[in-house]
């Protein structure tokens, strides 16, 4: 998956939550540790880390570390973590979720431009944890 899909993929996200209330921008150009910021539709400042995975995977990965940097920003902000798999979309509400225990995996250094692969503390959501945008059945 090339960079400039994911980015319009980020981007349609942002314009299909900003049509159910949200005020969002994307972000993504530079480097962050998330892809939109903005308000939720009941006005709190939020941040939105988003994956698009070509597989579907029981469990939703999130690597340790971004979960860390989205962490260490104001308590007041909303952290939210957004999938996208070929079951459907799943958001992640991270200020009030329980994790799990980190567990350590293969995973590419760089996101995707890159055949390294490092091992990587990752959490391991499930999807029970989601708020389910839509399910593809």
């Amino acid at each position: 998956m090339h960079i400039s899909t994911i980015e319009k993929w980020e981007k349609t996200v942002v314009w299909f939550f900003n049509l159910d209330g949200w005020n969002l921008d994307w972000t993504g150009k530079g480097y962050k540790h998330y892809d939109a910021s903005g308000y939720t539709p009941k006005g709190h400042p939020c941040v939105i880390e988003m994956k698009f995975r070509t597989k579907y995977y029981e469990d939703k990965m999130l690597e340790k570390y971004k979960y860390d940097e989205l962490m260490k920003m104001d308590k007041n902000i909303v952290k939210l973590y957004f999938v996208n798999d070929p079951k459907g979309n799943f958001l992640f509400w991270l200020n009030k979720i329980k994790l799990p225990k980190p567990v350590k995996m293969y995973c590419p250094d760089t996101t995707m431009w890159t055949k390294k692969r490092l091992l990587k503390p990752v959490y391991l959501l499930e999807e029970n944890q989601a708020s389910k945008i839509n399910l593809n059945l």
